[in-house]
């Protein structure tokens, strides 16, 4: 009986070390790099053409309106975020002193009154306030920026999260580095996009190895986006590979016990 049963710890022992490397999870260098493709070269740049699309404001959204004239009293009047706070703070700061666009799509200027934004880009944002505020200050200048550009990135990431863009545009790249960049269990081939719409929710799988990502209309981030990288199959079975090896261990422990008791 003791025989059958050291030889049957030995067995497992063997099999255990033979199917370690795949239980650990090992991951293939080539499911790794980013853009992989033939075209690229020290010497020539490989050119891809694609072009931001312009964002659309939509009710939620925060706008950042600045009114510059020889009148400063006026300008105060108009310029109700420290632009300088909302950066070196806490950024829902802008929600309480920034211009919310409401369900009609409107924001509500002093002295001016409602203005409609929604459905507008920044610019046609910025031209249609230089218009009205120009009716009380002289020689106005307006600046107008979106205050409420954030991407949410999840899943196989070093440090998922939401995240503020204080700029006018946003690659996939970006909001991933954004995130401190995939692990290395993190599904390059395909990783979902969630974009809100007037219509609903969208959702779209990018390819992070294929170099057509560059010219995707999906490539540019727009404000509430969403990215998921989803898991490749390694992180689950490095998960059950600690279990195994306890299962294992337990076993060793077993085949150690008998040898004992055999030598005495």
């Amino acid at each position: 009986m003791l025989s059958m049963l050291r030889r049957f710890g030995r067995t497992l022992l063997l099999s255990l070390v033979l199917i370690w490397p795949v239980l650990t999870g090992c991951v293939s260098q080539k499911n790794l790099p980013y853009l992989q493709g033939q075209k690229y070269n020290t010497r020539t740049p490989v050119t891809a053409d694609n072009a931001p699309q312009r964002y659309r404001i939509q009710p939620g959204d925060v706008l950042s309106i600045r009114v510059q004239s020889v009148q400063p009293q006026l300008n105060d009047i108009f310029n109700t975020v420290d632009t300088r706070a909302v950066f070196n703070g806490d950024p829902g700061n802008l929600y309480l002193t920034g211009y919310s666009v409401d369900d009609a799509g409107t924001i509500n200027l002093p002295t001016v009154g409602k203005l409609k934004v929604g459905g507008l880009t920044v610019e046609e944002t910025q031209a249609a306030a230089q218009q009205q505020v120009a009716r009380y200050v002289r020689d106005a200048n307006v600046l107008v920026k979106l205050l409420s550009f954030k991407v949410t990135v999840l899943g196989e990431v070093r440090a998922p999260g939401r995240y503020f863009v204080y700029n006018a545009q946003c690659t996939v790249l970006e909001g991933l580095g954004l995130a401190g960049d995939l692990t290395e269990f993190g599904n390059r081939r395909n990783v979902k996009l969630i974009r809100q719409t007037i219509k609903g929710s969208e959702v779209v799988l990018l390819d992070l190895t294929d170099p057509a990502l560059l010219t995707s209309p999906y490539f540019y981030l727009l404000p509430n986006d969403a990215l998921y990288v989803e898991p490749l199959k390694a992180r689950a079975d490095r998960g059950n590979a600690g279990n195994l090896a306890l299962v294992f261990s337990g076993i060793s422990a077993v085949v150690l016990i008998l040898n004992y008791l055999k030598v005495f």
